[in-house]
């Protein structure tokens, strides 16, 4: 009986599986398939790198509402730094009633710590997505018919290509094979306009990051905290917090350049544009809305604003000081 059961549900979480895939490929594959080769069609020469180019921009623009709303986050976070530090002191150690507070104050401003991976949860399963787009189009093109929506079929550069799957143009400027890697089967002969295109996306990605970074006055590495700690010290954890932003910061580009290695340049293309593109974002975002975050810090709850890395009273914290003066 036990054997049956066991079997029984090996058989479903196969049948799960199978299941996963098949909803993963109709509501994420296919749409994003069928939204690049329908710009493949409609572009002048029917460039697969520049089809590229303009669906990176395209997911770019629709996810730039909550990009705005992450970065206004990312402004209000850095305000409020100083408050955080003043948290910290009235807590005289206590965690439980620094992290109440903390919570409290990042309620006050309306501030969800959780929002920052919203982009990366939308942007993995279309990398992911994009990967197996990338392979029909390498090796199996005779499933491009499969694939392709039937409104979209009839277009006659996405039925030549269906009749014709060898006259897929792959190129990126007529030059880049997007199918091609960086590294190539001889490890002394590299592609070099790949290469350099893995670079970019790890310089974008540094940038990317740095720009969204917290201002801190802490510079421990977190060598040094962990150190401390074993000698019995306790970690504070804003500390460890910026210690591994910047360790981040600076071995993420790392790590991407050498899985960058590993894929078709059709993949390091989509990476350094989504990189580029949310970089002007990025720019332009954290430079607008100031008056937004001087509002919200105006609400906060000792009734001071925070100002970058310092601290100015409020005509109402102005007030209760004469108050308690004449008293």
């Amino acid at each position: 009986g036990q054997a049956f059961k066991k079997v029984g549900a090996k058989k479903k979480f196969t049948s799960d599986i199978i299941k996963g895939i098949i909803m993963f490929d109709t509501f994420i594959v296919e749409p994003i398939f069928n939204l690049l080769i329908f710009i493949y069609s409609i572009i002048p020469g029917s460039d697969f790198g520049v089809s590229l180019i303009l669906f990176t921009i395209l997911i770019r623009i629709a996810l730039y509402p909550l990009l705005k709303k992450q970065l206004h986050q990312v402004k209000l976070t850095k305000s409020m730094q100083p408050e955080l530090e003043r948290i910290k002191r009235e807590s005289n150690g206590n965690k439980q009633i620094e992290g109440v507070k903390t919570m409290e104050l990042y309620k006050k401003l309306g501030i969800n710590p959780f929002l920052s991976i919203g982009i990366l949860l939308i942007q993995f399963p279309i990398f992911i997505a994009l990967f197996r787009v990338v392979r029909i189009f390498i090796d199996n093109r005779d499933q491009i018919g499969e694939y392709t929506y039937g409104f979209l079929q009839n277009m006659p550069v996405i039925k030549r290509v269906i009749e014709n799957p060898d006259d897929f143009n792959q190129m990126l400027f007529g030059f880049v094979d997007m199918t091609k890697h960086a590294i190539t089967n001889n490890p002394f002969v590299i592609n070099w306009a790949i290469f350099v295109l893995v670079i970019i996306s790890a310089i974008t990605q540094y940038i990317m990051s740095k720009q969204t970074s917290p201002t801190t006055n802490k510079s421990k590495k977190v060598s040094e905290i962990m150190k401390e700690a074993a000698e019995g010290k306790e970690a504070n954890q804003s500390e460890m917090n910026a210690a591994v932003s910047q360790t981040m910061i600076k071995y993420m580009p790392i790590m991407m350049f050498f899985i960058m290695l590993s894929f078709p340049a059709a993949l390091a293309l989509y990476y350094t544009t989504s990189n580029v593109v949310a970089v002007i974002q990025q720019h332009f975002l954290l430079k607008k809305g100031e008056e937004e975050i001087e509002k919200a810090v105006d609400n906060l709850p000792n009734g001071k604003k925070v100002d970058g890395g310092g601290k100015k009273a409020t005509a109402k914290a102005r007030e209760k000081q004469a108050r308690e003066a004449k008293l």
